[in-house]
């Protein structure tokens, strides 16, 4: 199954935040610049954040480490599949 669907939504929806909603932020607000630059900050960080989690599940550089014994009773149960 492709990743490219999570990909999209995730992506889309942290670009919302960090587009849309600096917008939305009263201009009343005598901090509105400072709020809007923390708001478009935060939305890359949990950006760049989730893109790496979701990257380094996609090719794991360790996999589980299985011992004889735990190999043999999988092949009992699932059987040997050559090829």
């Amino acid at each position: 199954m492709s990743g490219l669907p999570a990909f999209l939504g995730i992506t889309f929806s942290w670009l919302f935040i960090g587009a849309v909603v600096p917008f939305l932020i009263p201009k009343a607000n005598t901090n509105r610049g400072l709020i809007q630059t923390c708001v478009v900050i935060a939305a890359f960080c949990g950006w760049m954040f989730w893109l790496i989690v979701f990257l380094a599940q996609l090719n794991p550089l360790i996999g589980p480490e299985l011992n004889n014994h735990t190999l043999h009773i999988m092949i009992q149960q699932w059987g040997r599949r050559d090829g």
